[in-house]
């Protein structure tokens, strides 16, 4: 594979559709498209929609554009025909068959990113755009595409360039320009900081808006788990049934809380049995639960808190909250402890709803990926380790170690010093055509 040459792939879907569109980019993109579509004028003018028929027999629309306005700065072409999965791949095989070459996953953004349209952080957006599925996903993802975190890491790493910069001219023409201000050196680290710290605390919410917020809904027997995750899914998913030990298994299922997604994992009813199933099924439910971001802990209301509610929930090292399930069946609920649902009634749905969501948190401004984690990491404890050997009396030159450090680490966020590892990594994710 080499960048210098012209790639194609269909930039919509696979699926039967009313419009498909394919790209070709690359420096003999235009070249290619007049043979593919006939009825281009010589004079065709970039970013115009021309009609005609392409080679492949097919009719539709065919724009040029050049390297400055293309989505990978390099000369692009998009065809727009009908949605046809083999009149798309007929006119993809033509064009391969004119000099082009099938497009690796994620190559156009790639090439954006080389071609310095984008950064890394943007690049990573674009696959979150596409895999979005809740508005807040989106939203975040719009964040990262429309390159604030880049700007805010930007501005970072150019006052540690600086700082970097003032650290070394004051070793090197010390007897021209005196020894390095450390007081001022240390009010622009603790800035720099402070900038550090806002993403690093979104790490968490960013997991959890990238992966789900995990909740087991876990409790006793027939304490209602498997007709809150119906009620929760509007669906019967799972098998309710009177018969205690009726659940043997997990069941995952997904659901949007406005705007955050939420895996919700009904489990087998905890107690001590001896059929060896039903054993590995609460097994596999204590694991559940102790993987978990928040632990349901449902006892039936009619019932009553018992002894074993108590005991199940000692030693639990995940947050929880006591769930009264069945609650229509008491005449005075006052003294029944945790939140209150009845999942034949609804009542109480809305609040627990509600008490999931408040317990992810509210949404940071921006919000960093898994991956940014550890190299932000790396450059908050290299800021933190200058900002030390600056309040001592050690050589002003040896902050310079940990501030180059930093800077490497946040242009290892951005893509300025990430390794082909890393980008293959994650380019290697991306679906054919973006």
């Amino acid at each position: 594979m080499s960048h210098f040459d012209t790639i194609v792939a269909p930039i919509t879907g696979s699926a039967r559709a009313a419009v498909a569109i394919v790209r070709l980019s690359g420096e003999d993109a235009w070249a290619i498209a007049r043979r593919l579509f006939p009825a281009l004028p010589p004079d065709a003018e970039p970013l115009r929609l021309y009609y005609g028929t392409f080679l492949h027999g097919d009719d539709g629309y065919l724009t040029l554009f050049a390297s400055d306005r293309s989505y990978t700065a390099e000369p692009a072409v998009e065809c727009s025909i009908h949605g046809s999965p083999v009149s798309v791949r007929a006119l993809v095989e033509a064009a391969i068959g004119a000099g082009a070459r099938m497009a690796e996953p994620g190559e156009f953004t790639q090439r954006a990113f080389l071609n310095g349209r984008i950064d890394l952080t943007q690049a990573e957006a674009v696959r979150d755009t596409i895999e979005a599925q809740t508005e807040a996903q989106l939203r975040m993802a719009n964040w990262l595409r429309e390159g604030e975190l880049f700007r805010r890491l930007s501005e970072l790493r150019e006052e540690l360039i600086s700082l970097l910069t003032a650290v070394e001219a004051s070793v090197d023409f010390s007897e021209e320009i005196g020894g390095l201000d450390r007081g001022l050196a240390l009010t622009r680290l603790r800035q720099v900081a402070k900038g550090l710290a806002p993403l690093l605390e979104s790490a968490t919410f960013g997991r959890l808006l990238r992966e789900g917020m995990r909740v087991a809904l876990v409790g006793r027997p027939n304490a209602g788990k498997s007709s809150l995750l119906n009620k929760l899914l509007a669906s019967e998913r799972a098998i309710v049934s009177p018969v205690p030990g009726t659940t043997r298994d997990f069941v995952e299922e997904s659901i949007d809380l406005d705007g955050l997604p939420v895996v919700l994992i009904d489990t087998a009813g905890l107690r001590e049995v001896d059929d060896e199933v039903e054993a590995e099924g609460v097994r596999r439910s204590r694991l559940q639960m102790a993987n978990a971001d928040l632990a349901l802990y449902l006892f039936d209301s009619s019932v009553g808190w018992t002894e074993a509610d108590e005991a199940e929930l000692e030693g639990l090292s995940i947050p929880y909250r006591v769930i009264a399930t069945k609650i229509d069946l008491m005449k005075d609920a006052s003294a029944v402890p945790g939140e209150h649902i009845s999942t034949l009634t609804g009542a109480g749905i809305p609040a627990l709803r509600q008490l999931v969501r408040e317990f992810a948190g509210e949404m940071p401004e921006i919000v960093i990926a898994p991956r940014h984690q550890l190299p932000l990491g790396v450059a908050w404890q290299a800021v933190n380790e200058a900002m030390v050997t600056l309040r001592t009396d050690h050589p002003a030159d040896l902050a310079s170690v940990n501030l180059n450090e930093a800077i490497a680490a946040l242009g290892e966020v951005t893509g300025e010093t990430a390794s082909p590892d890393v980008l293959h990594r994650i380019f290697h994710d991306f679906c054919i055509g973006k």
